[in-house]
């Protein structure tokens, strides 16, 4: 599996708001990334 087709800014800021190290992040599925930034987008959501 390839790492993903990210920008380091991007993923900088991916990793910081998942809570996960950037190297855990860059190998992560993208299926798994989509699941967990939808779960972020939620709880953000929630707090309004």
């Amino acid at each position: 599996m390839r790492p993903l087709q990210i920008s380091p800014d991007t993923a900088v800021k991916l990793a910081k708001a998942l809570n996960v190290p950037l190297e855990q992040l860059m190998h992560m599925p993208q299926h798994i990334l989509i699941q967990k930034l939808v779960e972020l987008e939620k709880q953000s959501e929630e707090e309004k």
